[in-house]
């Protein structure tokens, strides 16, 4: 098994342990008030750091190129209340003219 399998197998039991921890840690007892204040929290954060990560990462080095000009369109587009579709049609107009104008 190579390291990256190791690390997979890792990674994948330590996920299903800590699952399988709060309903046996929280069972009969309701959660901590900074607890239930956070909660909400954690899928806004953890979807920003996707995009800003795959926008900004290639390998091992940021780089800014035409993604980010595309996530910045659909910022703006986000900003004035455009429907969804519209966001999705202008990040990736931006995204193609960039590219066409050479932002690689």
């Amino acid at each position: 098994m190579t390291g990256a399998w190791v690390a997979v197998a890792g990674v994948g039991a330590a996920t299903i342990a800590f699952k399988g921890a709060g309903p046996l840690v929280f069972a009969r007892r309701p959660l901590p008030g900074w607890v239930k204040a956070i909660l909400p929290l954690l899928a806004p954060c953890l979807l920003a750091a996707l995009v800003i990560g795959q926008t900004l990462a290639d390998g091992r080095a940021v780089t800014v190129d035409a993604r980010v000009a595309g996530v910045a369109a659909a910022a703006v587009a986000l900003l004035v209340r455009a429907p969804l579709l519209v966001v999705l049609v202008a990040a990736a107009g931006v995204a193609a003219a960039a590219r066409a104008l050479g932002a690689a």
